[in-house]
């Protein structure tokens, strides 16, 4: 079982306690104002905006928050901000590859901010193709294990929709498909009756590198600096950890 998996498992289950809610509220709302301005502000017609919407919404964003989100970035408002999209590639520790992906409103703020954090733990930016080789584009969805859910069940409800593989995490169902099938591997779920915790397009590593302990919790350490960053929406980067390391951050 890949590092990225595991560890984007147990992001996901610590979100909803996360003391640091305004900074994810504020994420979410970003990705909504981005998603109304490239593809319009109806989400019957703009999957990407759905996607955004309905994770906002499972993140318990208040619903005017969302509406304000879609106004101003679909040009209803007059007060959006244009926010730009920025990969940077870099090294953890460990040798690690990592890409951090951006929306913001100030480049040069944004690329300060992300030097810095790995500078300070052992880590560095790479040139631009250095790093994203490492990496395929893929769309994956969480299934949360329910009494009587079989894995068989969610590979059923999917397979029509573009799903190209069913993994079983242990706590939860991991659902691959290409980046342009997410959205509809989530309404194919939701038909079968099924609630995914999340669909969303990520970077599935092609190949992992195992880290002893120590290590392990520097790259951690790096990573988790890198997500408190405002300007950074997602950090996904190719470690395998054991499940002791995991619970132990």
């Amino acid at each position: 079982m890949s590092g990225h998996s595991k560890w984007a498992t147990t992001k996901h289950q610590k979100a909803a306690k996360d003391a640091k809610r305004g900074a994810a509220f504020a994420k979410l709302i970003k990705t909504i104002e981005v998603a109304a301005r490239t593809g319009g502000g109806d989400p019957t017609g703009n999957p990407t905006l759905a996607d955004a919407i309905t994770k906002a919404r499972k993140e318990s964003v208040p619903l005017d928050n969302i509406e304000r989100a879609v106004k101003r970035g679909s040009g209803e408002l007059a007060d959006g901000v244009s926010y730009e999209s920025i990969m940077y590639e870099g090294y953890a520790p460990g040798g690690v590859a990592v890409l951090v992906e951006c929306l913001t409103d100030n480049r040069n703020r944004a690329a300060s901010e992300v030097r810095t954090v790995f500078s300070r733990n052992g880590g560095n930016l790479a040139d631009p193709g250095s790093v994203a080789y490492l990496f395929t584009r893929k769309g994956v969805a969480l299934v949360p294990k329910t009494p009587g859910l079989a894995e068989d069940d969610v590979l059923g409800a999917v397979l029509d929709a573009g799903a190209e593989e069913v993994n079983d995490l242990g706590e939860a169902f991991e659902v691959v498909c290409e980046a342009g099938d997410v959205h509809a591997v989530r309404v194919a779920l939701e038909a079968a009756g099924i609630e995914p915790d999340s669909a969303e397009m990520t970077f599935l590593p092609s190949m992992s590198v195992s880290l002893d302990d120590d290590t392990a919790k520097k790259v951690l350490k790096l990573v988790d600096l890198l997500d408190d960053l405002d300007d950074v929406q997602n950090v996904w980067a190719n470690f395998d950890v054991s499940d002791e390391v995991l619970e132990s951050v």
